[in-house]
């Protein structure tokens, strides 16, 4: 089983089984290294030693992959930070007209665009009136969304509205890392459909941040 084996599992409704274990597997590229924890189950995919790693998983204990000790461990034998410890939530594609209120741009200077092309290949980016919207390849390969609202948009449904366009033009399972303490933009994402699959930290190279 490879990282991209759980995530194609999970988004056909296969997650792994709720069996309070913990499967390390290799990293599938030398950006991505971290912890997803589904339900009952985590994923550590980092290439390190893996009875380094399992000395520092106390037995039995489903919080500790994503808890401060194990993180700071990481970061310690990596050089690498964790960038943030978000939900993993996904949406399949919907079916409907394309959001023709939508335009797609190259070369977007937005700091939410930079920061996808840091962490994500093969970006694109569309802009409205409202803010903008981000698909790209990220962890494993997956299809990766981000939405941003302009201020002044903020509390009128447009996240909604930019989240479910991201549905519409992804002909793939799409995956979001939503930062808890963002009410607003977990609201934005669950309303456009998308679901909670687990959550995730990721640990970032230095010339990634």
């Amino acid at each position: 089983m490879t990282l991209e084996d759980f995530l194609v599992r999970a988004a056909e409704g296969r997650p792994p089984a709720a069996d309070g274990t913990v499967t390390i597997v290799a990293q599938p590229s030398p950006r991505d290294m971290g912890v997803i924890a589904f339900t009952g189950h985590s994923v550590v995919f980092a290439d390190l030693d893996t009875r380094w790693l399992r000395d520092r998983l106390p037995e039995g204990d489903l919080s500790a992959p994503l808890n401060p000790p194990f993180l700071r461990a990481l970061e310690l034998e990596t050089g690498r930070a964790v960038d943030n410890v978000d939900v993993l939530a996904l949406g399949l594609p919907e079916r409907g007209p394309l959001p023709s209120w939508l335009t797609e741009v190259t070369g977007h200077d937005h700091p939410r665009v930079a920061r996808a092309m840091r962490h994500r290949s093969a970006v694109r980016v569309w802009v409205c009136e409202e803010g903008l919207l981000s698909i790209g390849r990220g962890v494993a390969g997956r299809w990766e969304a981000a939405v941003e609202v302009a201020p002044e948009h903020r509390g009128r449904g447009a996240g909604r509205r930019l989240a479910l366009a991201a549905r519409r033009l992804c002909d793939a399972p799409l995956w979001a890392q939503i930062a808890p303490g963002n009410a607003a933009s977990l609201r934005a994402f669950l309303a456009a459909g998308f679901a909670p699959m687990g959550a995730e930290a990721l640990l970032v190279a230095a010339e990634s941040r």
